[in-house]
């Protein structure tokens, strides 16, 4: 195998949780010295359960290769242990609200005096700036303010809850992952470290792009299930069968929306869905509710029309096509347990062993 993209690297991580962790854990991947810094008695997500051998099972995945060392960093003898740590550190993580490191004595100012090349990430809710910056947080808050959740919430009487922490890990670990390797790859230019400012409600925007192109055009943002990709579609829309199935039906474009009506059966009316989108929903959810989601599921793969039933985390983790990409080759050990590692979008060329511990 060749050398890891980032061996090498030494990465103090002072987060916990998830945002921060899953950051680290992606960098350790690639072959970075991932030291974890946690308070005595350790962080919070060591008790989240279930537990798998002596660790939270999370914990375990979240924390994989890494090497943990557990200091009170109100003691001053512990803030010497850990500048001794930054000197010949490359990155610094950390997740505490604005101030709380300055007030440590391990903010960016005095850490990168000490060590001018180290690259210093902070991950916060709502950012180092601004008037929100001390407020607490947590993803659906993140998604709440930044009118993101918005677009996509259900009704007044059966709200709708994300299935993924999309702020913690789309606004939070993916931007710091980003930013980090940014700055290693500026400092190989100038010889300098930087400091970065990843708030995790940045990028709900970013994530609101297709309802920003909207907003920007016509002055309105678009309500709750109203926009394309959100329900006002049938074309992109989920359905159900006879036997209580879900399908998940994404047959935008015109070749896959024609394949579709063709495999339900419809009539040329309707699946004219410009005439009215309402009346070709209602003969595409009449047409799945005929039969079992064993019926449809050969029909619509045959198809190749973007539309598949909805598989439960169990069912895909044994599908063969994931099996076959090696998603769940990588494994996490915690006492006596082997749990499935972290899948994370971490090329495989660039990983290392497909066994690695997690601290205890």
């Amino acid at each position: 195998m060749t050398q890891q993209p980032l061996a090498g690297i030494t990465v103090l991580d002072f987060s916990t949780l998830l945002p921060g962790p899953l950051a680290s854990l992606m960098l350790a991947e690639a072959g970075a010295t991932v030291i974890k810094i946690e308070r005595p008695g350790g962080e919070d997500m060591r008790f989240f359960p279930p537990k798998a051998g002596p660790a939270s099972a999370l914990y375990a995945m979240l924390n994989r290769g890494k090497t943990c060392i557990e200091l009170d960093l109100k003691d001053p003898a512990a803030r010497e242990k850990v500048l001794d740590l930054v000197d010949p550190a490359d990155v610094v993580l950390e997740q505490f609200r604005p101030g709380v490191m300055e007030r440590l004595g391990l903010g960016p100012q005095e850490l990168t005096k000490r060590n001018p090349r180290l690259v210093y990430c902070s991950i916060t809710g709502f950012g180092q700036t601004g008037s929100r910056a001390l407020d607490a947080g947590h993803d659906i808050t993140y998604m709440a303010l930044t009118g993101l959740l918005a677009l996509s919430c259900g009704t007044a009487e059966a709200p709708v809850l994300p299935p993924a922490q999309i702020a913690d890990i789309g606004g939070g670990s993916f931007p710091a992952v980003m930013n980090i390797l940014l700055a290693l790859i500026a400092r190989e230019r100038n010889g300098h470290g930087t400091v970065l400012d990843i708030a995790m409600c940045d990028a709900m925007f970013t994530l609101a792009l297709f309802a920003q192109a909207k907003l920007t055009a016509t002055g309105k943002a678009p309500g709750n299930g109203a926009d394309l990709l959100t329900g006002a579609s049938p074309r992109y829309r989920i359905y159900t069968a006879a036997d209580g199935g879900l399908i998940a039906v994404g047959a935008l474009e015109e070749k896959f929306w024609t394949a579709l009506c063709d495999t339900l059966g419809l009539s040329q009316e309707e699946r004219d869905d410009r005439r009215d989108p309402e009346a070709s929903g209602r003969a595409l959810a009449e047409a799945f509710a005929a039969h079992d989601t064993a019926y449809w599921a050969p029909r619509l793969a045959a198809a190749d029309c973007c539309a598949a039933p909805l598989a439960d985390l169990a069912e895909a983790f044994r599908d063969p096509h994931f099996r076959e990409r090696g998603l769940f080759d990588f494994e996490v050990t915690t006492g006596d347990v082997a749990l499935p590692a972290t899948v994370v979008p971490i090329a495989p060329v660039f990983r290392g062993g497909r066994s690695a511990k997690a601290p205890i």
